[in-house]
């Protein structure tokens, strides 16, 4: 998905603004960047994050860098920071984006005669590079931002860095958060909260879904009130989101705890051990534990020296390949024991399918699935936490494909946890991941862990509701 971070500071910003960056390496793939202003302009370094961590990287970047204010961000998809020379004067920007409209509106700028655009490998148009094209066509930055967000499907997230200061604006639904943190002389703004404490922020408050403001060492000033709907990915809360972040007032990790629970509350399966998945399934395990009164333990540790991220790379190979190199088996723990597992999600299942046949191979008796989400039946449209070419390597999709041969129009009998519909293709996805048994977390209870009205949440992934 990606994740961004701010700073406007009275003093130098730069070491603020590269370690709040770092906080969100947990979140892109491919790209990092910094771009800094000083008295001389803009500084900028992007580098490439595929293959290595974000600080290994920019380290040696920090001499040449000196400002007091910046942006950093960690992509899984483009280049960026982009700096821009336009009639708004030269500024830097960063976004979190899926531009569902991307072609539509490159082309809308071809047919005006008066754009261009450098093109990425691959025939690719920059997305944020188009943002920036769209802010342009607004008299003010503030007008151009609001135009942005109302053309744009799917989903944007954005930081200007000006002569001004820095504007900051968040999705026009609120899909992916923006948060404010302060302390003395300085102001962040940041997509994960978990990047403030250390750096000795206290959060200020929580953007509205495409609420605007500009951050000065003046303060903050709202250019924009927030809409109101809001519509925040609960994918957040179960995956992507780091355990100590809060989004809307509400941490990740006491969400896994509840869901947690709640799978348990409503299970009656007898087992040995409950673990988690690394990392983000350990949460909803934990929670389980607590509920059902079985011993939490590790049948699997993760190797992290040098297999630290979790979201690379992005060929589905290799990424197998690395999957089976992070987790070591613990024969031990594993013989012999009826296991129960908690998932953060079942995407695909390729890389869950070699884990099960792992566990059963060191003597697993029983291995029982639970997920902390519903089966995903629908393909994101408004966020990059999966990047599969087609939404059919769904594991909902690839099982409905298997009981029907084909692609019914009505998915929504699937995505009924009711129907019998839903009951043959969870039987589906058990038997081709090799389970001993799987149950799903009821959209129900994830929306009560969550704690938010289910109208303010974006469940489409699971019941096609938008």
């Amino acid at each position: 998905m990606g994740g961004f971070f701010g700073v406007v500071s009275r003093e130098d910003c730069v070491p603020d603004l590269f370690y709040g960056t770092d906080y969100h390496s947990h979140l892109g793939t491919m790209r990092g960047g910094l771009a800094v202003r000083n008295g001389q302009g803009f500084t900028r370094f992007i580098h490439d994050i595929t293959n290595s961590q974000f600080r290994s990287k920019f380290e040696s970047d920090l001499p040449r860098l000196n400002g007091t204010t910046g942006i950093g961000v960690i992509s899984d998809y483009e280049d960026q920071p982009l700096i821009v020379g336009s009639h708004h004067g030269t500024y830097a920007i960063v976004t979190v984006a899926k531009l569902d409209n991307l072609d539509e509106l490159a082309a809308a700028a071809f047919n005006r005669r008066r754009s261009h655009f450098v093109e990425m490998s691959g025939n690719e148009i920059n997305p944020t590079e188009l943002v920036a094209h769209l802010i342009d066509e607004g008299d003010t930055i503030e007008q151009g931002i609001q135009h942005a967000q109302e053309v744009i499907k799917g989903s944007c997230s954005i930081l200007v860095l000006t002569d001004e200061g820095i504007f900051a604006a968040r999705d026009y639904l609120g899909r992916h958060p923006v948060v404010l943190g302060e302390k003395s002389g300085s102001c962040a703004a940041t997509l994960e909260t978990c990047a403030l404490p250390n750096l000795g922020y206290e959060i200020h408050r929580y953007l509205g879904p495409g609420e605007i403001v500009k951050i000065t060492p003046d303060g903050v000033e709202q250019l924009a009130p927030p809409g109101e709907r809001l519509q925040i990915c609960s994918f957040l809360w179960v995956y992507y989101g780091y355990p100590a972040s809060n989004y809307e007032g509400i941490n990740v990790e006491a969400v896994r705890y509840r869901c947690g629970e709640a799978l348990a509350r409503r299970d009656d399966v007898e087992v040995d051990i409950v673990a988690g998945i690394p990392d983000s399934g350990t949460g909803h395990a934990i929670g389980y534990s607590n509920a059902a009164g079985v011993p939490h333990q590790r049948p699997f540790v993760k190797y992290t020296p040098t297999w630290p991220r979790s979201f690379m790379p992005q060929d589905q190979r290799v990424r197998d390949l690395v999957a089976r190199m992070k987790l070591i088996p613990i024969k031990e723990i594993i013989e012999g024991n009826r296991l129960l597992f908690c998932e953060d999600s079942i995407v695909r299942g390729t890389q869950l399918r070699d884990i099960i046949a792992r566990l059963f191979d060191y003597g697993a008796k029983e291995i029982h699935m639970r997920p902390a989400c519903p089966p995903l039946v629908f393909g994101c449209k408004f966020l990059n936490f999966s990047r599969s070419k087609s939404e059919l390597d769904l594991a909902g999709r690839w099982a409905i494909a298997e009981l029907e041969g084909n692609q019914p129009d009505n998915l929504e009998k699937y995505a009924d946890q009711t129907s019998d519909h839903y009951c043959a293709m969870l039987d589906v996805i058990r038997k081709r991941l090799g389970l001993t048994s799987l149950r799903y977390q009821l959209l129900d209870d994830l929306v009560e862990s969550i704690g938010l009205p289910k109208e303010k949440l974006c469940t489409f992934c699971w019941d096609g509701t938008e």
